[in-house]
């Protein structure tokens, strides 16, 4: 038994593994395990792949002895789409573990009792608390941590303050991207399902889809448009008068993934084929955007990669004890967008109906 222990040890990776494999000196690990800020984005995600790619966990002891104990980091969400969320606090909690940090979740809704629930954070003796969307938009909780002089980091905000940290994507280009791709394949009626209008995103999102047809010298045309609340229910609604109009759109991009699939669903109730009819595109490629037919062609944003980051400079904001920066740096990651199968050139034919 003793020999199989000690066998075990002996093949545990080290953190001059991670470094042999990730082509670093064990320094630079040593502060990307740490969350330090001094590090480039690139070498970060190649260190952080060794250690996924070996398992390598650090030792809590030795990181103690080093001055890098353990952080308590608090998570206050609610969100309506529950695959967003999923990937949010997978994220999230990987980063947590291999930076000895401690993630602490509260759930709220909207409206009704987040202040509250900010407070119970707070009282709970957090060092630092990261708000996903949409409570990274909530006036009420953003002004309770600013005045209680917390690290805090907003993930997702179409207007993120500026004297907290944040890691967002570039919502309104990535739009636009989608809105020029719909057209590059010939689409000139295309739909936009909106999202919640409490969220700043939101705007954004709608902003790029109307910059995208403003130069291709189209019009806005206000009836191709419709209210969303990235809720699957919302989306339903939305498809339904959009493909009402007398004149429908061939294509519709809807602002979340959530209320895509929705349109997806209409589309099929009422006999037409996607894309053989109908191009539908969504927004985030969360889990749901290759768990329906046809597979939904979408903006990836990197939800997992920016609850890493928000932990990242976190803990980089705790451990620095930079607790009220005169300014907060803001994180911008890159968005990929992903073709699938819900989209295509304009049936050149009558569309099949039932």
């Amino acid at each position: 038994m003793t020999e199989k222990s000690t066998r075990r040890r002996r093949t545990a990776p080290t953190i001059g593994d991670v470094a042999k494999r990730a082509g670093v000196s064990q320094m630079t690990v040593s502060r990307v395990i740490n969350g330090e800020a001094n590090v480039r984005d690139t070498t970060r995600d190649t260190v952080n792949a060794a250690i996924a790619a070996l398992n390598y966990s650090p030792n809590p002891a030795a990181r103690s002895l080093a001055g890098a104990g353990q952080v308590r980091i608090g998570i206050l969400y609610s969100n309506p789409s529950s695959a967003y969320l999923s990937e949010f606090l997978v994220g999230g909690l990987d980063q947590a573990s291999r930076s000895d940090a401690q993630i602490v979740v509260e759930k709220c809704e909207i409206g009704d009792h987040e202040v509250e629930a900010a407070r119970h954070l707070l009282a709970g003796g957090i060092d630092g608390i990261i708000l996903p969307p949409p409570i990274c938009d909530s006036l009420p909780v953003l002004k309770v941590l600013e005045e209680a002089r917390i690290p805090t980091v907003v993930v997702a905000s179409g207007r993120p303050p500026e004297k907290m940290l944040s890691v967002t994507i570039d919502d309104m280009d990535a739009a636009r991207a989608m809105t020029r791709h719909l057209m590059a394949l010939g689409h000139r009626r295309i739909g936009f399902v909106m999202g919640n209008p409490n969220q700043t995103a939101s705007a954004h999102r709608l902003r790029g889809y109307q910059a995208a047809l403003e130069e291709a010298g189209l019009s806005s045309d206000p009836a191709l448009i419709a209210p969303g609340l990235y809720t699957y229910r919302s989306g339903l609604d939305a498809a339904d008068q959009l493909l009402d109009l007398d004149e429908p759109p061939t294509a519709i991009f809807a602002a979340n993934d959530d209320m895509a699939a929705a349109v997806v669903a209409v589309a099929h109730r009422r006999g037409l084929d996607v894309p053989g009819d109908l191009s539908v595109c969504g927004f985030d490629d969360t889990a749901l955007a290759t768990a329906i037919w046809p597979e939904l062609t979408t903006i990836h944003q990197p939800i997992a990669r920016m609850s890493r980051a928000a932990v990242e400079v976190m803990i980089a904001s705790i451990r620095q004890k930079t607790r009220a920066p005169t300014t907060g740096p803001h994180h911008v990651l890159d968005y990929t967008l992903i073709r699938r199968q819900s989209d295509a050139p304009p049936r050149r034919r009558p569309r099949a109906r039932e």
